[in-house]
């Protein structure tokens, strides 16, 4: 006996949050993707995307990490800011490349990735009603972790003409009395430019007295 009956649609009982609306699919995860598809079907392809490591670590670093693997109290649960060893091997990293000294114990926290980071900074700054800038084009992660606090993405434009530097005048010019949080992002990505140190000292669009900040990210940087 057949039936006639049409299987039901189905749907998710619980229905997520409508923030997720607000956001597509990372863009290089949709690259990544098409590529898989592209290498299926015979193509060889060059991956210029996100800039993975393609070197191995030197053997001596190999080695240590197989040490550590050996040692016992090295699986348990790790600490919530790094052990001190890495948090100084990261202050002295940007004291030799950057010039800048760091307090290891107060100013250097490991992350996970920039995008741990970059949420953390916007959750905590950011909320409905807000407004923060963005470059375009820019690392697309600002615009995502932005827009799940509920805050608006006010992009500010980046042209060659410029060497890819903001228009500090064309911003001066533009309401910018919502605004909380800035992204600076130099090495520029996707482009590589670096901003001059003039550029740098001189930069701030907003007013002297206005509660907003500044987040800058070195993603490229010797990478």
């Amino acid at each position: 006996m057949s039936s006639n009956t049409a299987s039901p649609v189905w749907s998710p009982v619980i229905q997520p949050a409508g923030r997720l609306s607000q956001v597509n699919e990372y863009y290089f995860s949709q690259k990544l993707r098409e590529i898989t598809q592209m290498k299926a079907q015979g193509a060889r392809v060059l991956n210029l995307g996100i800039g993975s490591p393609d070197l191995p670590p030197d053997e001596s670093t190999l080695q240590v990490l197989i040490e550590h693997c050996r040692d016992t109290s090295s699986h348990a649960y790790q600490s919530y800011n790094g052990i001190p060893e890495l948090r100084q091997a990261f202050a002295r990293w940007y004291q030799r490349w950057f010039g800048v000294s760091l307090n290891p114990d107060r100013e250097v926290l490991p992350l996970i990735g920039s995008k741990e980071g970059i949420m953390h900074i916007a959750m905590t700054y950011l909320e409905p009603g807000d407004e923060a800038l963005a470059p375009n084009p820019g690392y697309p992660t600002y615009r995502s972790a932005m827009l799940l606090t509920g805050a608006k993405v006010k992009s500010y434009a980046l042209e060659a003409r410029n060497g890819w530097l903001p228009d500090l005048d064309a911003l001066a010019r533009q309401d910018l009395s919502r605004v909380k949080l800035m992204w600076l992002n130099y090495p520029h990505m996707p482009t590589g430019a670096v901003a001059s140190r003039s550029f740098l000292k001189n930069w701030w669009p907003l007013p002297a007295n206005m509660a907003s900040c500044c987040a800058t990210t070195t993603l490229t940087a010797l990478s």
